[in-house]
């Protein structure tokens, strides 16, 4: 059965601040949680509280299985100059091991038009080989994720997963994979069976909702029991992190996907 991680911005977020979410998750049943930026969108006017953050998670005895890099991914290529990527780098890892957090997920930013696009996708390579030495020995593994450009995110670069196996087949290292959304695939018309027998054996975490409109399974049009079950047939085993935007109220919202996981 999937351990299921409800991302904590969006969901419980009746339950008032980012640790009393983790309380909520945690009464629903919940083992786990994810998360967006380690501080927080509010930041540095009203940063998350990290101790607090991390008391909550300890008292439940709740899992965090994914944060952002902050700042959110966002090269363009070029300029060449990433220093606050990779300065802010350390201290994400840093927060991830202080919360036991074994995954930080990374991302492209926006495609430069002057460039052929398998220059740019090399360029990845490049940056993301040199962030994997940098946080050599942390145990964090980085996860990258492309997202769909036709709704969420246009002009990002990395929007194909095939693209994003690409980049972490070339990075080579077991601390680095690939990050499957199936809500971004389906919004970019892919075939999730054909995306995850090429890319299977890189993806290290998931994410879902569903599509259209990105909320909880079962408000749109996929397919969830045949969904689940490609992805057990590719081999995926870790935890599902639950991210959309609940139609009802939260424990309520994901009652059917449950339901689904636990048979």
């Amino acid at each position: 059965m999937y351990q299921l991680a409800p991302n904590i911005e969006l969901l419980f977020t009746e339950a008032g601040d980012y640790q009393d979410r983790v309380r909520a998750a945690a009464a629903a049943g919940f083992t786990a949680v994810e998360m967006w930026g380690p501080t927080g969108v509010d930041a540095p006017a009203k940063p998350k509280d990290l101790p607090a953050l991390k008391a909550a998670l300890q008292e439940t005895d709740t899992v965090l299985t994914a944060q952002l890099a902050e700042p959110r991914t966002q090269f363009m290529i070029p300029p060449w100059d990433h220093s606050e990527f990779y300065r802010k780098l350390d201290e994400g890892v840093a927060i991830a091991n202080e919360l036991d957090c074994p995954r930080i997920v990374v991302g492209s930013g926006t495609g430069f038009g002057g460039w052929k696009r398998q220059v740019q996708l090399d360029k990845l390579v490049e940056i993301y080989q040199k962030a994997v030495a940098q946080i050599e020995g942390s145990g964090i593994t980085l996860v990258l994720e492309a997202v769909n450009i036709r709704v969420d995110h246009p002009g990002s670069l990395l929007d194909r997963t095939a693209e994003s196996a690409y980049v972490a087949r070339a990075v080579d290292s077991p601390f680095f994979g690939i990050l499957y959304d199936l809500y971004h695939s389906t919004v970019e018309g892919e075939d999730v069976r054909a995306e995850l027998a090429n890319a299977g054996d890189l993806v290290r975490y998931v994410q879902i909702a569903d599509a259209p409109g990105r909320g909880e399974p079962g408000t749109g049009a996929i397919d969830w029991e045949e969904a689940l079950g490609i992805l057990r047939e590719s081999g995926y085993d870790g935890p599902i992190g639950l991210e959309y935007y609940p139609t009802t109220e939260s424990a309520a919202s994901v009652e059917y996907i449950r339901r689904l996981v636990s048979a």
